[in-house]
């Protein structure tokens, strides 16, 4: 991206209004990191923001979810958040723990049930507005949440366990159809792919954004990850050298190779 760093982008009050020479009447605008290219690794379009996710914003996450715990008591509060009005929001982690397109993402050496998690993710100004759209991969450790849900900031937040790009997609909403594609490739062949579209999410996108800025603020702004509705089946793991691909058509394709 020319012209303004993350930290000034995510700093305007209107950012649209700034680029609308460079919107040509389009409606929309990819911004990308400088240096991002085709097949070439590339930095995450993130500066100073901090990095947010909700869970259980899906039926099948729920659903999910409640299996992976009912050992350790879960078997009913993952329901009781999904029908809740107030969503599940954690922080997912920084610009230090995220890889950017064409990049590694890692699994933990302590866990052996590891998936990820594409996400259509939210980019918010500082003062609370969506401005734009990107693909987050939340990489998560199925097995340490499913012991104990305390265990959760462990199994969700650690070095490469996300992932954003390739680029922020200037725009003030989606349409509810807008698919969203996982595709991982193991030696060469697809093991495994679901879609699913953001119209299946149950919370809308102002009420996750409010509830998140209720008593927080972000200087420089922050991504808001808003959860899955593709999940790979419980005998499923990533495995290092995985591939993996997460396209959303009117931003692109974010892929990541697993450490």
């Amino acid at each position: 991206m020319s012209g303004l760093s993350w930290d000034e982008l995510f700093r305007l009050e209107r950012p649209r209004v700034t680029f609308s020479e460079a919107l040509e009447g389009r409606g929309d605008l990819l911004l990308v990191p400088v240096g991002a290219a085709e097949d070439h690794p590339a930095l995450a379009p993130v500066e100073s923001q901090e990095i947010w996710a909700a869970g259980v914003s899906y039926f099948r996450s729920r659903d999910a979810r409640m299996a992976e715990s009912v050992t350790a008591g879960g078997g009913s509060f993952y329901d009781r958040v999904y029908e809740a009005q107030r969503p599940e929001l954690f922080y997912k982690g920084s610009s230090r723990t995220v890889a950017g397109p064409n990049t590694e993402v890692h699994i933990r050496k302590d866990s052996k049930w590891n998936v990820p998690e594409p996400e259509l993710t939210l980019a918010i100004n500082r003062q609370g507005q969506v401005f734009g759209f990107t693909i987050g991969n939340d990489m998560s450790s199925r097995d340490i949440e499913g012991e104990n849900p305390l265990y959760l900031p462990q199994a969700k937040v650690y070095d490469g366990s996300a992932a954003l790009g390739p680029g922020v997609l200037l725009a003030d909403s989606l349409p509810m159809d807008t698919d969203i594609g996982l595709c991982i490739e193991r030696a060469g062949g697809e093991v495994f792919s679901g879609h699913t579209a953001i119209n299946n999410i149950k919370r809308s996108f102002a009420s996750l954004v409010e509830f998140l800025f209720r008593e927080n603020s972000f200087p420089a702004g922050c991504y808001l990850m808003t959860g899955t509705g593709i999940v790979p089946p419980n005998d499923f793991t990533l495995l290092s050298g995985d591939s993996i691909h997460i396209t959303i058509p009117p931003i692109g394709t974010l892929s990541n190779t697993v450490a």
